[in-house]
């Protein structure tokens, strides 16, 4: 059941940016910010973030705690969401290569986003989790707990 709960996370965090409208920056200055030098700067964003779910050791589509504080690894998880959904093909690189080489948190994280530009990517990538024992820590606002990609994949599959 805790994974129901988490997927409600990340069905609102999607909902949230998909609300971003334009997306990546929120500028409304069209896909590469109008100025000169953005798309260098928008770049080094996306791959820190990526990087930061390549190494995340949790997974959180919302606020965690008392204060529902965003964790660094949600607010990456959230630029990439968006610059997914701004730029799929160039992104969706990213995500691949975030599928085969991040932590079982960041595999997670890859997993949830090819929900949203290729489901049968996605269904595929979570049927080949569904063999990992790997564990992870998992937060829903105020409740920490512990899965394992196996379990996590399983559940995944069986709500999708």
């Amino acid at each position: 059941m805790r994974f129901a709960a988490n997927l409600i996370s990340v069905t609102a965090a999607n909902l949230m940016i998909n609300r971003l409208g334009e997306g990546w920056g929120g500028s409304g200055r069209g896909k590469d910010g109008g100025m000169f030098g953005i798309g260098g700067k928008r770049d080094r964003e996306l791959a820190a973030a990526v990087e930061e779910l390549a190494r995340a050791d949790t997974v959180a589509f919302g606020g965690v705690g008392f204060a529902g504080t965003l964790l660094p690894v949600t607010e990456a998880y959230q630029r990439v969401a968006a610059a997914l959904a701004e730029r799929p093909e160039e992104v969706r690189e990213q995500v691949d290569r975030l599928l085969d080489r991040g932590t079982p948190a960041g595999r997670a994280y890859a997993a949830t986003l090819l929900e949203r530009v290729d489901p049968a990517a996605a269904r595929a990538a979570w049927t080949a989790l569904r063999d990992d024992p790997a564990e992870f820590t998992t937060f829903t606002g105020c409740v920490m707990d512990r899965a394992t990609l196996r379990e996590y994949a399983a559940q995944r599959l069986t709500e999708a």
